[in-house]
């Protein structure tokens, strides 16, 4: 039975609803969806036009395992001082909920999306790298954005690769491709909903920092 999904949603309902959402089922996604999103990726600016994306599509359980061990151990660090700092907030330990299911279950995921650069980094000090990152991000939000239009579920996370050695030994990258995102995709457990922010005025300034002349502006509904 062939697929059917469609990319209208407006624009504002996408990024008005869009969450991470990261309880996932495990059936499958295909490659046609994967694909069609990657393609919408594609379409993001890149710094000089150089274009220098690099998507790894994982799908062999062998390779999401692996992942997932990484993912794991550098949550186990991650959580345990969430939770210690955290510990009389409740909405921030839902938060911690929902990252340790996916710990816990990130090598059953239909399909994991890592974002690459090719290109090497200036050496250290990182000189440029805001430059450098600036080239993925937008095509990763591209992608999120496409999931959310056709209800697909998927978060930014970067666990992962928190070890770019053992990330690079995991999926076969050369020195000079990085690993800079994880998006794991896949039909959700939960659902997309309208999200709650803090009010625009709270988090603008004018010209320079903390000076907040829409301290006012209530939030738009």
């Amino acid at each position: 039975m062939s697929e059917s999904w469609s990319f209208s949603m407006p624009l504002e309902e996408a990024v008005t609803t869009q969450r991470a959402l990261r309880r996932l089922k495990t059936d499958p996604v295909s490659d046609a969806l994967v694909l069609r999103l990657l393609e919408l990726a594609q379409k993001a600016p890149t710094g000089s036009n150089a274009q220098n994306w690099e998507f790894v599509v994982v799908r062999d359980p062998a390779v999401k395992a692996a992942l997932a061990r990484q993912n794991r151990r550098a949550f186990s660090l991650y959580g345990a001082l969430g939770r210690r700092v955290s510990a009389n907030d409740p909405k921030m330990l839902r938060v911690l909920e929902a990252v340790q299911w996916q710990a816990d279950h990130l090598h059953e995921t239909p399909v994991i999306v890592v974002a690459c650069l090719r290109g090497f980094r200036l050496g250290f000090p990182n000189i440029a790298a805001t430059s450098y990152y600036g080239s993925i991000f937008p095509s990763v939000q591209n992608l999120l954005l496409g999931a959310r239009a056709v209800g697909l579920g998927a978060a930014l996370i970067t666990l992962p690769l928190w070890s770019t050695f053992a990330a690079r030994r995991i999926l076969g990258l050369p020195w000079s491709v990085t690993p800079c995102a994880v998006v794991p995709l896949g039909w959700p457990i939960g659902r997309y909903g309208p999200t709650t922010r803090r009010p625009i005025g709270d988090v603008v300034s004018l010209d320079r920092f903390d000076n907040r002349p829409w301290k006012q502006v209530s939030r738009r509904e």
